[in-house]
């Protein structure tokens, strides 16, 4: 079968050429970009398959990057339009992963992010299998006598976190806000598998203050509260820990409430209850 004229660089280039300075209505009515469309659709469609996606969603990422004059002025236009098609698929295709947009996904590139993952994808608990529930104590002295009282056994992940909501809503939380936020930061650190990327990550953004209608220290107080901080001081201690990593290895909500620093730092991050229009002020 005869190769159409634009299968060769210089013969894309005068097409691109062609349907630029015919105006944007000429990629609606040009045969010949039409043409064009299924033949990308065609060469691509096992690039596509490769991550995932559909032959269109291949042609839909090569027509945008032919539009550009970048393209026409290439040395070969149908490399830089296979190359930004090949990054366009592996952005969308890890952007379905991680659930999230796909400029989100290319801030990600070159992080050993997973793909999100249920809690109910697998028969065991997740504290028994995620990094981000472990804690490497250090080696116990073989001498030291044994304690009188027996040890904590670890909680369940999901018991955890709902402990950590009553915690939050017995220091003056409203439900709704804090189920949203605990269970926002810890979808966020089942993605990243480490509460300091986690950390890092959620501080960086916009989306956790703004849901939770608190200011952006309030936010900090609430990541370091949960996730640990992160100071080199404080490795190894509760503080560091954070409380979901410390509910996950045996402590209790009464363990929480005697941390007066961390009961402090939740209480005064809560939001400023909304007085409504009918309320009465004495």
């Amino acid at each position: 079968m005869k190769q159409p004229s634009f299968a060769t660089a210089e013969g894309l280039r005068l097409l691109l050429l062609d349907l630029a300075y015919a105006g944007r209505s000429a990629w609606q009515t040009s045969p010949e970009a039409a043409e064009l469309m299924t033949y990308t659709m065609e060469k691509y469609a096992g690039l596509a398959h490769k991550y995932g996606m559909e032959p269109t969603d291949a042609a839909a990422a090569a027509f945008e990057v032919m539009r550009m004059r970048s393209t026409r002025v290439a040395e070969d236009p149908w490399a830089v339009v296979t190359h930004a098609v090949e990054l366009t698929l592996i952005y969308e295709s890890r952007a379905e992963g991680l659930l999230c947009s796909t400029g989100q996904a290319r801030k990600t590139a070159g992080l050993d992010y997973h793909d999100a993952e249920r809690f109910a994808d697998r028969d065991s608990e997740i504290a028994d299998y995620h990094p981000a529930f472990h804690c490497h104590a250090m080696m116990a002295d073989p001498y030291a006598t044994k304690p009188e009282t027996p040890e904590k056994e670890p909680t369940n992940a999901f018991f955890a976190l709902a402990d950590a909501v009553t915690f939050f809503k017995e220091l003056g939380w409203r439900d709704r806000e804090a189920r949203l936020g605990l269970e926002y930061i810890a979808a966020r650190l089942s993605r990243c598998g480490d509460p300091r990327i986690a950390l890092q990550s959620l501080r960086r953004e916009g989306n956790g203050p703004g849901q939770l209608d608190i200011e952006q220290d309030a936010w900090l107080a609430v990541l370091r509260a949960v996730l640990g901080d992160p100071h080199p001081d404080y490795e190894g201690t509760a503080a560091g820990r954070g409380m979901l990593l410390r509910l996950c290895s045996g402590d209790d909500l009464g363990d929480l409430f005697h941390d007066h620093a961390l009961a402090d730092a939740v209480e005064r991050a809560a939001p400023v209850p909304i007085t409504e229009p009918g309320d009465i002020h004495v």
